[in-house]
C-alpha cells in the first residue's frame, strides 16, 4: 500500500524459522493425496493480494509475461474462506476433481499483524506470515538417483551437488521436465539436447533417464504427419484449452509448430540404440513398448512404429534440396510462425524463415543417424545408402547459403558506428585484421533482409553433431569460427561475462542493433548449454587431430559418435589440422572460452544472463533487470496463450527472469574442460 516498487516479499531462512520450509502430504481416503509446500513469508510493508492465480504454470505465465491475461473460467472459481486469524483460497480444476489450495496465518499468534479477508481481497499488515499451498493432482514418479547418473559419475553428488540435486528433481519415469518454475514440464527440444551433452555421465538401461527421454518424445509424436511434440499441454490448462475448441476432455495436447525438434530424435536414437552398448541390447524391447499410456492420440501404435513415422517425416522434408539445391528447397518455419528453432522469442532469429542451425547442422546429424538407424535395421534397410548420400549432400551445399564475408575495413567501420550508439566500451574495431566471416542466423529476414547478418553461436551444432569431410569447406569453417570466438564484443563473440549468443554488430540495418539487445532472450547475452555445446564441439574436432595410425578405442568411440559403424574406414585426420596457423586458431578458441567458463562458473546452472559494461568492464547481470527491446518483451516461443507462439506479448514491453533451474543448463555435469588441448 505503499510507493510502486517498495514492496519487498521475502521467503524466510529455513534455518532461522520455527516454521522452516517444509513438504506438505496428505494422504486421501480416495484418490490422490493432496500435496504441495509450506513455509513463511515475510513483507516489509502492509500488502493487499487483489488477483490470485490459482491455475497452473502455464495459467501464470499467461498472465505475468503477456498482456495481463485472466480467464473467468478460472478466476471466478476461486472460493474464500476465512476464520482463526487465517484466510483460505480453494479452487476446483476444470476437470471437476483436483483442488488447490492455498492458506496463510500469521506465524506467530503472539504478534500484532493479521491477514483479513474483504469481499475477494486479502490484505496483510506487515509481518510474517505461514503460507500452505497444496492440490491433489495425480503426481509423477521420480526416479532413483542411480537411475540418473551411471556409476562411474557418482562422485559428481559429491563436488556438484546442486546440479546432480536439480537434475534429479527433475528427472521422472514418465518424462524429464524442462526447468524450474517457468518450464516445469516436457520440452522435446530442451530434453533431447540435454540428454546429448549429459550423455557421459547418464545411466542407461531400462528405467533410466535416457530411455525416459526418448521414450517421452516418441510418445507424443504426431502419428499423422511425424512431428515431434515441442511442448506438451496438460492439467488443467489442457482442459481449458480444449474448452476452447468446445471439446469437453481433459487429454494432454502438444504444440508441434517448432521445425528443428524434428531433428534431434534420430540423432539422440543413434547415439543411444547404436553406440551405447547397453542401449543396443535395449533396442528390440523398447521399440516394441506401446504407445498412447500418456498420449491416448498414439494408441494402438508401439514406440518403434512412432519412430519410423518420423523417420519418414524427417525424409521427405530433405529429399527436395538433396536433388536441387536450392534456397527455396531449404527448411523454412512453418507458414504463419514467427519461430521454430531454439532462438523461440519474436525476434531471435530477426523475422527469418531458413534458420542457420536446422540447415546446415541438425538436417545432416539427422540424415546421418537415420543411415546408422538403417544399417542394423532399426529402420529400414534399403535407406541406408540414400540418406548417406542425402547428409552428404546436406553437409556441403548448405553453408554457402548462410555465409557473410565482410572486407576488413567495412567491418571495422560498421563496428566502430555500432559501438558509438550502442556499446559504452571500446569498440575493438583495431582487432580486425583480415576480412571477417560467419554465417547468417537466418534467410529471408525482416526489413526485407536476405540474408539476417547477426554472428552468432550457432556454429556450435555443426562443432558438436558434425565430422565434416570437404576440407576446403571445413578449414575455413572452423577458422572463421574460432576468430570470431576470440575476437571481443563488439567485434567478436566474446565479453567478460561469457560468449554472447548473438552479435548485431556488423549488420548494416539500424534493425539489428535494436532488436538484439542486453535486454532481449536471444540477444547480446550469454546461455549456458550453448557455452557448453560448443565448448565439447570444438573437443571433439580437435580430437579428430588425434587420430593416428594406432587409432586408439577412445578416438573409435568417438569416431562411432559421429555416425561412422564399427565396419567403415577410419575417417582420415582434416587437413586444418596440419594447418599450423588453424589449428593454433581454434585451439586457441577453446582455451579462451574455456577461461570465460571457468571465470563466470556461478552462473552456469542459470538458463541465461546479460550484461552491463561498467568500470571498463563486462558485469554479469541478470537478464530480468533489463529493458528489454522496445514494442516487445524478452518472451520465449514457450510461452503461448493458446499454443501459439509469441503473439500474445507482442506489444508488452517487459523482461523475463531467467529460470532458477534449467535442464540443459546442468550440461556441465559432463562437459569438462580437456587439459590436452590447454
Amino acid at each position: 500500500n505503499g510507493e510502486n516498487g517498495t514492496l519487498s516479499v521475502q521467503l524466510v531462512n529455513s534455518t532461522n524459522s520455527d516454521h522452516p520450509l517444509l513438504p506438505v502430504y496428505n494422504a486421501a481416503a480416495d484418490g490422490p493425496p493432496s500435496v504441495g509446500v509450506q513455509g513463511i513469508l515475510r513483507f516489509n510493508s502492509s500488502a493487499t493480494l487483489t488477483v490470485p492465480i490459482l491455475g497452473s504454470i502455464r495459467t501464470i505465465r499467461d498472465f505475468t509475461e503477456g498482456p495481463s491475461l485472466l480467464y473467468p473460467e478460472i478466476q471466478d472459481a476461486v472460493a474464500f474462506s476465512e476464520g482463526s486469524g487465517s484466510v483460505g483460497l480453494r479452487r476446483t480444476w476444470l476437470d471437476n476433481t483436483t483442488m488447490t489450495s492455498l492458506s496463510f496465518r500469521p506465524a506467530d499468534n503472539t504478534t500484532t499483524n493479521s491477514v483479513k479477508l474483504d469481499n475477494r481481497t486479502v490484505t496483510f499488515e506487515k509481518g510474517e506470515y505461514l503460507f500452505s499451498a497444496t492440490m491433489n493432482y495425480p503426481q509423477l514418479s521420480p526416479l532413483k538417483p542411480e537411475a540418473v547418473l551411471n556409476n562411474a559419475s557418482g562422485n559428481l553428488t559429491s563436488f556438484m551437488s546442486d546440479q546432480t540435486a536439480a537434475l534429479s528433481f527433475l528427472s521422472y519415469s514418465e518424462k524429464v521436465l524442462a526447468g524450474a518454475w517457468r518450464f516445469l514440464t516436457y520440452f522435446g527440444r530442451d530434453s533431447m539436447i540435454a540428454t546429448l551433452l549429459l550423455e557421459p555421465v547418464l545411466n542407461s538401461g531400462n528405467g533410466s533417464a535416457i530411455e525416459a527421454v526418448i521414450g517421452a518424445v516418441l510418445e507424443r509424436v504426431n502419428r499423422t504427419d511425424g512431428s515431434v511434440c515441442h511442448e506438451e499441454t496438460i492439467g488443467d490448462y489442457a482442459t481449458w484449452t480444449n474448452l476452447q475448441e468446445n471439446i469437453t476432455s481433459n487429454a494432454m495436447g502438444c504444440d508441434y509448430h517448432m521445425i528443428d525438434t524434428d531433428y534431434f530424435l534420430p540423432v539422440l536414437m543413434q547415439r543411444y540404440f547404436i553406440e551405447n552398448p547397453v542401449g543396443q541390447k535395449r533396442a528390440t524391447a523398447f521399440f516394441n513398448t506401446t504407445a498412447g499410456s500418456i498420449n491416448p492420440a498414439n494408441k494402438n501404435l508401439t514406440w518403434g512404429d512412432l519412430a519410423l513415422i518420423s523417420a519418414e517425416r524427417v525424409l521427405r522434408l530433405t529429399t527436395p534440396f538433396t536433388h536441387n539445391q536450392t534456397k527455396d528447397n531449404l527448411i523454412h518455419l512453418k507458414e504463419g510462425q514467427v519461430t521454430g528453432q531454439w532462438r523461440d522469442s519474436t525476434y531471435g532469429l530477426g523475422g527469418g524463415r531458413i534458420p542457420y542451425d536446422v540447415n546446415t547442422a541438425l538436417v545432416p546429424a539427422a540424415l546421418r543417424s537415420i543411415a546408422s538407424l538403417s544399417k542394423t535395421g532399426t529402420l529400414p534397410k534399403t535407406w541406408r545408402n540414400s540418406t548417406t548420400r542425402a547428409a552428404q549432400i546436406w553437409e556441403d551445399k548448405t553453408l554457402p547459403f548462410f555465409s557473410i564475408t565482410l572486407p576488413k575495413s567495412q567491418a571495422q567501420s560498421l563496428v566502430t558506428s555500432y559501438a558509438r550508439q550502442n556499446f559504452p566500451g571500446p569498440d575493438q574495431s583495431s582487432s580486425i585484421d583480415t576480412d571477417v566471416t560467419f554465417h547468417a542466423v537466418a534467410l529471408d529476414g525482416n526489413n526485407n533482409l536476405s540474408k539476417v547478418a547477426v554472428m552468432n553461436t550457432d556454429d556450435c551444432f555443426r562443432h558438436f553433431l558434425l565430422n565434416t569431410t570437404n576440407d576446403a569447406q571445413l578449414t575455413p569453417f572452423i577458422n572463421s569460427s574460432a576468430t570470431n570466438i576470440r575476437r571481443t564484443f563488439p567485434a567478436g563473440l566474446m565479453t567478460g561475462a561469457g560468449m554472447v549468443v548473438a552479435n548485431p554488430a556488423f549488420g548494416e540495418d539500424d534493425v539489428y542493433a535494436r532488436n538484439f539487445t542486453t535486454g532481449a532472450y536471444h540477444g547480446t547475452v550469454v546461455w549456458s548449454w550453448q557455452l557448453a555445446m560448443m565448448a565439447k564441439g570444438l573437443e571433439n574436432q580437435l580430437g579428430r587431430c588425434e587420430v593416428t595410425a594406432n587409432f586408439s578405442l577412445a578416438t573409435a568411440s568417438e569416431g562411432l559418435k559421429r555416425g561412422f559403424g564399427s565396419g567403415d574406414v577410419v575417417p582420415r585426420t582434416p587437413e586444418f589440422c596440419t594447418d599450423e596457423f588453424v589449428y593454433k586458431n581454434v585451439r586457441a578458441a577453446y582455451n579462451a572460452l574455456w577461461d570465460s567458463i571457468e571465470k563466470n562458473q556461478d552462473q552456469l546452472s542459470g538458463e541465461v544472463w546479460s550484461w552491463i559494461y561498467r568500470d571498463d568492464e563486462f558485469q554479469v547481470t541478470p537478464l530480468g533487470v533489463l529493458p528489454a527491446p522496445p514494442g516487445v518483451g524478452g518472451q520465449t516461443g514457450e510461452f503461448s496463450s493458446k499454443g501459439g507462439a509469441c503473439g500474445s506479448s507482442v506489444g508488452s514491453n517487459f523482461s523475463l527472469e531467467s529460470n532458477i533451474r534449467q535442464l540443459w543448463s546442468l550440461t556441465f555435469l559432463a562437459v569438462s574442460r580437456n587439459e590436452n588441448f590447454k
